[in-house]
């Protein structure tokens, strides 16, 4: 019979704490914006690429970024590590938003367009007087609020990748949802992006009024 050492489980909590101080993760950079008592307003967004479903953008409000390595650039992450992730930065976070843009929008006005006008929404939705507001390489402007667009934000700065990940599993439980009234597509398993399954069911049904109609897809080959 195997016996556990009554200590162990403490000690490898404390070992676990080491290295997470030992390992801050992202953070420096915004910190390095914030002034005492100032709001810093990270933005991204995710669905640009896909062929089905919306665009959405993530926001999220921090005063103070807290500590948490396991934060990264949402398309690094397992879908399991970013459903805890998501719920775990809603719950320190000051406040968050998830903006929509429907293929209606999109194909009226451009890809590019339809993602700024989100991003400057959630922006507007959570800065105050003052605020910092940090997206990922596309420049918006918001009312009252610095805002700083660098290339890689979401894998550089906390709250950017924190923004992406609410955006992402917030999208991700939102195409699986539409998968259920739609499942010719798979969309539970592709989420609207190019697979090969979701292009031949282009091929064979054409689009759905889901479907960005200004997109185009490269047909699968025999």
């Amino acid at each position: 019979m195997v016996r556990q050492n009554p200590h162990e489980h403490q000690r490898r909590k404390q070992d676990r704490e080491e290295r997470r101080a030992d390992n801050p993760g992202l953070g420096a950079r915004d910190r390095a914006l914030l002034r005492e008592g100032q709001l810093i307003v990270g933005i991204d967004e995710v669905g640009r690429g896909s062929l089905a479903g919306p665009v959405v953008v993530g926001g999220v409000s921090f005063r103070r970024i807290p500590v948490q390595p396991d934060v990264d650039d949402s398309k690094r992450l397992s879908p399991q590590v970013r459903a805890r992730l998501a719920d775990w930065i809603r719950d320190q976070a000051i406040a968050w938003t998830a903006v929509e843009i429907w293929p209606q929008l999109i194909d009226r006005l451009n890809i590019l367009e339809a993602t700024r006008i989100a991003m400057r929404t959630a922006a507007s939705q959570l800065s105050e007087n003052g605020s910092v507001v940090v997206t990922d390489a596309l420049e918006i402007e918001v009312h009252n609020a610095e805002c700083h667009a660098p290339k890689r934000a979401d894998a550089n700065f906390f709250s950017v990748a924190a923004a992406s990940i609410v955006a992402k599993a917030y999208r991700d439980d939102l195409m699986v949802k539409l998968a259920r009234r739609n499942p010719i597509w798979q969309w539970e398993n592709n989420k609207g992006y190019g697979s090969k399954f979701h292009r031949l069911s282009l091929d064979e049904h054409g689009r759905s009024y889901l479907h960005r109609q200004s997109f185009s897809w490269t047909p699968v080959l025999p």
